[in-house]
């Protein structure tokens, strides 16, 4: 799913070092599902089968719960941002190259969640946006961001950038490629800053067209 809430710039995250920290997400931290529920509250994709409603806020949040829960919380490919009271501010959800077979066993654990939080039609309404953006994935190895948001009180505090730069500075150790769809041209600006080239629009979307974008490993083997 594209990033819905931009990070904040660079220059942003330099200002503002000192007021968010990053580490990774706990199993059973349910707080971590509430930056990601804030930043896409307003999506007009996920509008499409998490309708509004008075209940809808919270649908959302069980919804980026079993999708942290199944597979990337476990995985150790959820890192979030806490401000200086400790409060999670900032998600971002990263999934692995080669995630294995333990990702579905979580998922499989998660589906009556995803029910509760999409209902049938939901859900597959979802899966078919989710084959869709799978497409134009290259084959290469390479981790894929698949949420970043930063809560609404909290943005312009440099969470949003810190997520980002505390994860691809791991995946330049690796020596690893990236990869992301963005919805935004600020978006897309900025995680060009950060490394990112465009690969194309993706189609076939009931609303927009995202960025595919792709990070290439830091080095080139001789």
């Amino acid at each position: 799913m594209s990033p819905a809430t931009p990070p904040s710039s660079p220059a942003s995250a330099s200002r503002h070092v000192r007021r968010v920290t990053v580490r990774q997400a706990h199993v059973g931290e349910r707080a971590a599902a509430a930056p990601l529920a804030d930043a896409f509250e307003s999506d007009p994709v996920l509008a499409s089968f998490v309708p509004a409603g008075p209940a809808r806020r919270e649908r959302l949040e069980t919804l980026f719960w079993a999708m942290l829960s199944s597979g990337p919380v476990q995985a150790g490919t959820v890192d979030v941002a806490l401000d200086t009271r400790g409060r999670i501010v900032g998600t971002a959800v990263w999934e692995k190259p080669a995630p294995g077979a333990t990702s579905a066993a979580h998922f499989v654990a998660q589906i009556p969640n995803y029910l509760r939080a999409l209902g049938l039609r939901g859900a597959v309404t979802a899966a078919r946006r989710r084959s869709v953006l799978r497409r134009p994935r290259p084959a290469l190895p390479h981790w894929y961001l698949a949420e970043i948001g930063v809560s609404a009180d909290a943005r312009g505090t440099g969470a949003g950038s810190a997520l980002l730069e505390h994860r691809l500075e791991l995946i330049d150790r690796a020596n690893a490629a990236a990869y992301l769809e963005s919805s935004t041209p600020r978006n897309r600006t900025l995680y060009r800053r950060h490394g990112f080239v465009d690969l194309g629009r993706i189609t076939g979307l009931p609303s927009g067209e995202p960025e595919a974008m792709w990070r290439p490993r830091a080095r080139v083997d001789e």
